[in-house]
């Protein structure tokens, strides 16, 4: 490996936040875990009372897994971008099916 390969960026992209959530139980995971969320969105969700990528992933599941509830409610109460709000939704989706 040359050295152009050990500089990496300290943030994690959104696939790479996927293949890590998708690959392992959702534990104490915090609310920045999830794809799509970064640091400045994962405040204002904390700031809402959502600290945890599973409190994220109960609101998901009461919405009935519904993609078109669920980014239109993390949009709302977060002001993310689309993109981000359906990064998120694949993410938890994906979760489900693998864990659920």
């Amino acid at each position: 490996m040359d050295s152009a390969h050990s500089e990496t960026s300290t943030v994690p992209t959104a696939s790479e936040k996927h293949r890590n959530l998708v690959s392992e139980p959702m534990g104490d995971k915090g609310v920045a875990d999830l794809a799509g969320i970064d640091d400045n969105l994962g405040v204002t969700l904390k700031e809402k009372g959502f600290d945890k990528a599973s409190m994220i992933l109960g609101q998901f599941l009461v919405m009935g897994r519904s993609k078109d509830a669920f980014i239109s409610w993390l949009k709302n109460i977060s002001g993310a971008k689309t993109e981000q709000a359906e990064d998120c939704y694949q993410c938890l989706n994906d979760w489900c099916k693998e864990f659920m």
